[in-house]
């Protein structure tokens, strides 16, 4: 008898905020490998605010979702990879895997902690450095606000930012997490979205107006952010999670556009993989500064695949702090 597996399927599409309902745990027996083939045991599964959206077409009824995992090979029929070799893969949402080795990274477990791979030397922290640094096109002691501050990307941003000398402000959506952000992470400021206008906030704390914008909500936010950008000002667009779960209604977008116009102001979208050419400067000066204690980070870790819906649906009401994660394995 083949290894027993459980993989999360997508059972319904999502209307509005996800439910629990909408997915289904399903037991599967994984096939012999063939030539060429490695079993993964994954030991961690990422849940990230971007899968929302591809749940409306990408992932298909009653098949197994995908995402960002980091597993130990088990089995192995290909001379490439050993059992005992840690990998990172976008086959997430199951607790095992079978692979050619094609979408397969090798880890180094003596550099950081696992998680970190999914989280700060991941893709959270690739989006956060390429899309501040070369979508943002931040300058050493510009001012910067980011929304979604205390997020796995956002938390970082504000620290890069910090890293570069520039006066950084931070939103978030609890006043634990707002005193976090400066606290741990150094902001100069933070202010809690759900209680503060954020034109006032934004107002008192960079008088002198926003260098670039690291946007993650959109809403009264991109708003308020607009009305105080500088000459020249740039507005990374990351995400907008305020809008993710419309579905087929229109959000209203911001009334101050035009703000763009004589101010010349740039806003830029972008998705992760833009950022794959610089993926090893991205990787070299994170892990540099992890080792001098520059970055911090922080993780939530739910345990078990039954577990992976509720994580996921948490990332939509504030309940995570940092990275999501969830845990499948023991290391």
């Amino acid at each position: 008898m083949g290894t027993i597996s459980h993989e999360v399927r997508l059972k319904a599409r999502p209307e509005g905020v996800p439910k629990s309902s909408d997915f289904e745990v399903a037991e599967v027996e994984m096939s012999p490998l063939s030539e060429g083939q490695v079993l993964v045991q994954n030991i961690y599964m990422s849940v990230d605010p971007y899968m929302r959206g591809r749940m409306r077409e990408d992932f298909k009824l009653g098949e197994v979702m995908d995402g960002g995992a980091l597993g130990k090979v088990v089995e192995s029929a290909n001379s490439q990879f050993a059992v005992g070799d840690y990998v990172s893969h976008w086959k997430g949402w199951r607790e095992h895997t079978i692979s050619d080795g094609s979408d397969l990274a090798k880890v180094d477990p003596e550099l950081a902690p696992l998680s970190a791979y999914l989280g700060i030397l991941g893709m959270p922290g690739l989006t956060a450095y390429g899309g501040l640094l070369v979508t943002g096109e931040l300058k050493d002691g510009e001012s910067v606000f980011v929304s979604a501050a205390s997020g796995a990307v956002g938390s970082l941003v504000g620290q890069i930012a910090k890293i570069k000398g520039c006066k950084v402000v931070g939103s978030a959506g609890s006043d634990a997490k707002v005193a976090h952000l400066i606290e741990a992470f150094g902001f100069d400021h933070a202010f809690n979205y759900k209680t503060a206008n954020p034109k006032d906030e934004i107002a008192k704390a960079l008088p002198d107006g926003i260098d670039v914008y690291f946007e993650n909500v959109g809403g009264p936010q991109l708003e308020a952010a607009l009305d105080h950008m500088n000459i020249r000002g740039r507005i990374a667009l990351c995400g907008m999670i305020s809008m993710y779960n419309n579905g087929p209604t229109i959000a209203p977008g911001p009334k101050n556009l035009s703000a763009m116009i004589y101010k010349r102001v740039m806003m830029r979208g972008f998705v992760t993989p833009d950022f794959f050419d610089v993926q090893t400067q991205f990787r070299q000066d994170m892990s540099q500064w992890m080792k001098e204690g520059k970055i911090k980070y922080q993780e939530t870790v739910f345990e078990g695949i039954n577990n992976a819906p509720e994580a996921f649906i948490g990332l939509f009401s504030g309940g995570n702090e940092g990275k999501m994660l969830v845990k499948l394995a023991e290391q």
